[in-house]
């Protein structure tokens, strides 16, 4: 995903993981490094619609001056002036066993 504010020349770059499923007859994208989420009709749709997710997202945090509060907690770090989301380790199926309740 690239973020670019149309109101400066800075682009901001930088790629994050996105976890896509079906959902019964709808598609989801999620990012848990920037904790946005979206869906749509089709593939096609949940990945155009969660990038424009993504820019509104880049977009009100900027405009509230919220940038770096945000990104860091969700776990980003400023290195070198640049912003690096969390390191995404993988992503699994887990089994759990859940006592029935009543």
């Amino acid at each position: 995903m690239m973020y670019t504010d149309t109101m400066s020349p800075t682009k901001f770059e930088f790629s994050i993981p996105v976890s896509f499923l079906k959902e019964n007859e709808t598609f989801v994208a999620y990012s848990p490094v920037l904790d946005v989420a979206t869906s749509g009709a089709s593939f096609e749709e949940v990945r155009r619609r969660f990038g424009e997710a993504v820019n509104i997202f880049f977009e009100e945090v900027t405009e509230k001056g919220t940038l770096d509060v945000v990104l860091s907690e969700l776990g980003w770090q400023k290195l070198e002036n640049k912003w690096q989301p969390p390191v995404f380790i993988s992503t699994e199926s887990e089994n759990f066993k859940i006592p029935a309740l009543v």
